[in-house]
């Protein structure tokens, strides 16, 4: 009765549990290789997706780079001008312009202004806050400083210029004076839309021509409203006293408001016309009459 043949108690239920643990690693086993080429595709679309995902931002990306330089581009070459425009008035006022720091003693060198431009007539000068002050050229038609500035450049500034059918010598009963309402900036007639509020014209109700003969003309607004292109108030010959004074009405009754200033049959007027911004057919005019020459 030996004891090889006896089973030590709990030694068949741990090989059991041997083999149940073997039997579920193998069946996980197979299950994973089952998934794997499911989990391999799955993987590989992801991975796919990813990629397309990545394209597609860098070139919307790329794209809005491009677009942002151009418009950066355009708007650099759109300002350009302005500021070199703007920059050559000021060196021209340097040039000719004398004043004391309140603005007195104001007088300008037209030998100097002659000499950069043959064409030079006058310079027009309004008192601040209008910031207009430049001078004025008369050319053989009303084109030609509509693209060229005072030295002859081309530049989307332009000048401030006589009608072509005015005489240069501010003898007419109208004489017509042009100059660019700039939306981006403040210089050449773009100011002059200040005038459309009545309480800044009492404010600043004169303007002021400096003529190469040394005589300075005050001219007080009567007059500033929006009119269309080709309207009356753009005459310049009348044929009698009784026509003139028709315009004068006219003048007034396109006003937005009314001034206290005499103008009549003797008056000499000067018209200052830029455009409105809004509409091709429209231009606001400023209006003044000779109230004083010194």
């Amino acid at each position: 009765m030996g004891t090889g043949g006896e089973r030590k108690p709990g030694t068949g239920r741990k090989r059991r549990k041997v083999r149940s643990r073997s039997v579920r690693r193998r069946e996980q086993q197979k299950e994973r290789q089952a998934a794997a080429p499911n989990e391999g595709r799955n993987g590989k679309k992801k991975k796919q997706k990813r990629a397309a995902f990545d394209i597609l931002s860098g070139t919307v990306l790329i794209v809005a780079v491009c677009v942002f330089v151009f418009s950066l581009y355009q708007l650099v070459m759109m300002l350009v001008p302005y500021y070199t425009g703007g920059k050559e008035y000021d060196e021209i006022q340097d040039l000719a312009v004398e004043a004391d720091g309140d603005g007195t003693g104001f007088s300008v060198d037209f030998d100097a202004l002659l000499e950069i431009n043959p064409d030079t007539i006058a310079w027009i000068r309004f008192d601040e806050p209008s910031i207009i002050n430049y001078p004025v050229v008369k050319s053989a038609d009303n084109n030609e400083y509509l693209t060229k500035t005072f030295a002859e450049n081309d530049n989307k500034l332009g000048a401030i210029f006589m009608d072509m059918r005015n005489n240069s010598d501010f003898s007419d009963r109208n004489t017509i004076i042009y100059g660019h309402h700039l939306n981006v900036s403040p210089d050449m007639f773009s100011r002059l839309h200040l005038y459309e509020d009545e309480e800044f014209c009492q404010e600043h109700p004169d303007f002021y021509i400096y003529t190469p003969d040394g005589k300075v003309r005050t001219y007080t607004v009567f007059s500033a409203g929006v009119v269309n292109a080709s309207a009356d108030n753009y005459d310049i010959e009348f044929a009698s006293d009784e026509e003139f004074e028709q315009y004068i009405e006219i003048c007034r009754e396109s006003s937005n408001y009314q001034v206290d200033v005499e103008v009549d049959a003797q008056s000499q007027i000067v018209s200052l016309s830029t455009c409105t911004g809004d509409r091709r057919d429209e231009r606001f005019l400023l209006q003044g009459v000779l109230t004083a020459v010194d």
